[in-house]
Order: structure tokens, then C-alpha cells, then sequence
């Protein structure tokens, strides 16, 4: 148990950090999140390389949906006051730590719908269903989301480029 706590709890508390922004609240839901996955260790069944680590996630990603559920902050209002970005860009230029800090900066709905569209692969449809909201409102979160983080990462850029 020590060795798999070691090997994985780093990218756990990283994923789980990608949907609950309170450093408190990341440790308590992946401690209840490691005894879950100590206690249903036997109905894991190893699908080749990466199984694993794929089993895992999925209990850190649900039950952080489900604490940001109990916390009722999704969804949020889909209306944004700010003008939406047109283009993306030129993100390669800002370290992956910031971009990290950016998205977990987002508001609870606009982080939840992006990680689970961009890092988990959900379709709106599926996004819609674990959150209980509706196709539109989880596209409408995505689209807001990433407009902030636009204006965000250009705000970096313009503060950081020296040239």
C-alpha cells in the first residue's frame, strides 16, 4: 500500500488540484479516495499497462466531482461580462506551472467543465450528465473558460515579455 500511495499520490493530488481548489479540500478527498481505492483493490482488473494508474484517476476525478457537488458550485451562471477571446494565444511561451495555477484559478463550473473536456476526454454530452446541467451550459462553461484563460495567458505574456 505504501508503494502505491508513493508511486501515484503526487499525480493524484495534481488531477484532484485540477478540480477543487482548496489545498485542504484536495488532501481529505484524496485520503477517502486512496481508502476507496485499498478497499475495492480486488475489483480492479488489469487491462495492460496503465490500467492502473487510468482506475485510480477516475476514483480521484469522481469523487472530487462529487465533493464539488455536495459544495453546490456547479454549474455557474452562463453569462461572462468579459469580451470572449477570439484567437488563442501563443500559450507555449508560458511555463506549464503557470498555465496549472490559471486553470485551477478559474471559477469551480468553468474548471470542472475544462479539465473534463480537455484532460479527460468527456464529451459535452457526458459532461452534461455527471454534472447534471445541460449540453449547452456545459459548451457555454467551456467557451467561457477558455476565454478567461486567453485573457489571462496574454495578460502574462504582455507582463513577462522582455523584448
Amino acid at each position: 500500500m505504501k508503494m502505491l500511495y508513493d508511486t501515484y499520490a503526487g499525480y493524484l493530488t495534481a488531477l484532484c488540484a485540477r478540480y477543487v481548489r482548496d489545498d485542504a479540500e484536495v488532501k481529505d478527498i484524496l485520503q477517502e479516495a486512496f481508502i476507496k481505492i485499498f478497499k475495492q483493490m480486488e475489483r480492479f482488473e488489469y487491462r495492460g499497462k496503465g490500467s492502473l494508474k487510468a482506475w485510480m484517476s477516475r476514483i480521484v476525478v469522481n469523487d472530487s466531482l462529487k465533493a464539488l457537488r455536495k459544495k453546490r458550485t456547479v454549474p455557474l451562471p452562463e453569462t461572462l461580462t468579459e469580451s470572449l477571446a477570439d484567437e488563442e494565444p501563443a500559450f507555449e511561451s508560458v511555463p506549464v506551472p503557470v498555465i496549472q495555477g490559471m486553470i485551477r484559478n478559474l471559477p469551480d463550473g468553468y474548471r470542472t467543465v475544462f479539465n473534463l473536456f480537455v484532460f479527460e476526454d468527456k464529451s459535452h454530452k457526458e459532461i452534461a450528465s455527471l454534472l447534471g446541467i445541460k449540453e449547452n451550459s456545459s459548451a457555454s462553461q467551456l467557451h467561457h473558460a477558455k476565454a478567461l484563460l486567453a485573457r489571462w495567458i496574454k495578460d502574462y505574456i504582455k507582463i513577462h515579455d522582455n523584448g
